[in-house]
């Protein structure tokens, strides 16, 4: 087991650009802030929707929660693609509403770091109910506000507010994430 690392210092392993988890309840706006951010730090973006096995996709669409057994296999296919950017960089769209999920992450990519979108649940229900073609229902958000254990002290990363709009979110996004 590696020791902890200060959160504002560079992973032991750590060369070149980070590779960037944007986190957060569903609806605060990972697929619209991460491209930005990406474009902004100069890497590549993934959509962590896409990582998702066809089962998770139909539970959710049916307004069933995730549990542990079905994030699994999601977040080792994202912690591989982490894996895989370790020193080139990267930004991926992940909820990692817990910190075990977090935990799960970093320990097959221990250099990445969270960007956690974070806002007003009536703001986000509201956001939600305006977009289409989501399979990520509305009916979902509370069990997400449920389980969701904002990044800890010793967790690297920043949280943004999601309230003005997503240029200025990214703008502010990147700002904390080259502070790092």
């Amino acid at each position: 087991m590696q020791a902890p690392h200060a959160p504002n210092t560079p992973h032991p392993h750590e060369a070149g650009p980070r590779v960037v988890a944007v986190m957060g309840v569903s609806g605060t706006g990972k697929t619209t802030i991460g491209p930005l951010v990406a474009r902004a730090l100069g890497v590549p973006y993934a959509e962590g929707d896409d990582f998702h096995p066809a089962a998770n996709i139909a539970k959710m669409s049916s307004g069933t929660p995730l549990d542990d057994a079905d994030r699994a296999p999601w977040l080792d296919a994202i912690g591989a693609w982490a894996h895989s950017r370790a020193g080139l960089g990267g930004v991926v769209s992940c909820s990692a509403l817990k910190r075990a999920y977090r935990d799960r992450l970093r320990a097959a990519a221990p250099g990445i770091v969270f960007l956690h979108l974070t806002g007003d649940r009536a703001l986000i229900a509201e956001r939600m109910a305006a977009r289409k073609g989501h399979f990520m229902t509305g009916r979902l958000l509370d069990s997400q506000f449920a389980t969701l254990e904002p990044l800890d002290a010793d967790e690297a990363g920043v949280a943004v507010d999601v309230t003005p709009g997503p240029e200025a979110i990214a703008e502010r996004a990147t700002a904390a994430l080259r502070r790092l």
